[in-house]
């Protein structure tokens, strides 16, 4: 799980660590284990938020952790294109590479923790997939893709794409050197990730040594969760277990309190997090399958538009945008 590293983490800054006297730390709501399935053309997902609350997640919708695979030659997947209308998809690479296409002439490739943001908007179709030359010689496959919810003053939005390179995302350290922090949007103690969100939000991947703990301050307005990616540890002040796999979700407050266990799987040297919360939109939602709208009225025209052609085009060059039209 390489993503971003660095040679020497004591010269990264440091997060401050808050006051205990003022600081109202988070207690853990809930931990639960993601169910394994299937996406797209058939590559392996476990589903970080099922059986969590929508009101709990507000504003994210949905995230899979896609892999960690080890493909043969010939079996590496992907998915094909398909539409989205009404929200962000983020999609994160933390081993091999993926291409993205979209109708809207968006696109790129990333690879080891590197991101593509993709605003849906108003309505667009896009696809992922291996490279050829990954198809042809196989190889290790692991990213995360999370679904952003939009306010339904921004479902409309003009479709936007965002190429983030990891060596982008703003590294910082817990103050004994034991946790690497890689913010890919929003803040972090006042430190600025790269990725520009409509809905205010806040993601980060978090690598914490065996035994290490780490504190991280954070906007008391926005809901907080962990997932862990690897590894096993406790999470909260109360040092709740939670190992690969699981879901935490936090109550209020302005710090979140992660630890690795001292002992780790052979296999995972690390506990591997990722921190992400955002600034609740409480507006209703209504979705069903690439749609998510605020009626279900909205997600049956969401339909009805990708079959007439409506959310675009799939071009025959890629790079080459095609016309988009709403019916907003």
């Amino acid at each position: 799980m390489p993503a971003v590293t660095v040679s020497d983490i004591t010269v990264l800054p440091r997060v401050h660590q808050p006051d205990p006297a003022v600081a109202h730390e988070r207690t853990v709501r809930s931990v639960t284990s993601a169910p394994t399935g299937y996406e797209g053309e058939g590559f392996p997902v476990r589903r970080a938020f099922a059986g969590v609350d929508l009101r709990d997640l507000d504003p994210f919708i949905h995230m899979d952790q896609m892999g960690e695979v080890e493909y043969a030659p010939g079996e590496p997947k992907g998915t094909p294109w398909h539409p989205h209308r009404g929200f962000e998809t983020v999609t994160y690479m933390l081993d091999g590479i993926m291409e993205h296409q979209d109708s809207n002439g968006g696109g790129g490739v990333i690879s080891n923790g590197d991101t593509q943001w993709m605003t849906a908007g108003s309505g667009l179709l896009h696809i992922e997939t291996p490279p050829e030359h990954l198809v042809l010689s196989g190889g290790l496959f692991h990213g995360i893709q999370l679904w952003v919810n939009l306010p339904k003053a921004l479902k409309w939005a003009p479709p936007r794409y965002q190429d983030i390179r990891g060596g982008d995302s703003a590294l910082l350290s817990t103050p004994d050197g034991g946790a690497l922090i890689r913010v890919i949007a929003g803040s972090v103690d006042g430190h600025d990730g790269p990725g520009s969100t409509h809905t205010p939000i806040t993601l980060v991947h978090a690598t914490v040594s065996p035994g290490a703990e780490m504190v991280l301050p954070w906007q008391p307005d926005y809901n907080a969760l962990v997932y862990v990616l690897a590894g096993q540890g406790t999470v909260g002040a109360e040092h709740r277990p939670i190992r690969k796999g699981q879901l935490a979700v936090f109550g209020p407050g302005d710090t979140i309190r992660t630890a690795a266990s001292p002992t780790q799987p052979q296999a995972e040297p690390n506990l591997e997090v990722l921190v992400l919360g955002g600034r609740p939109i409480r507006e209703p939602v209504a979705m069903a399958g690439p749609f998510v709208m605020n009626t279900r009225a909205e997600v049956i025209q969401a339909f009805e538009d990708f079959q007439a052609g409506k959310l675009g085009s799939i071009p025959a060059v890629h790079g080459a945008p095609t016309e988009l039209r709403s019916t907003d």
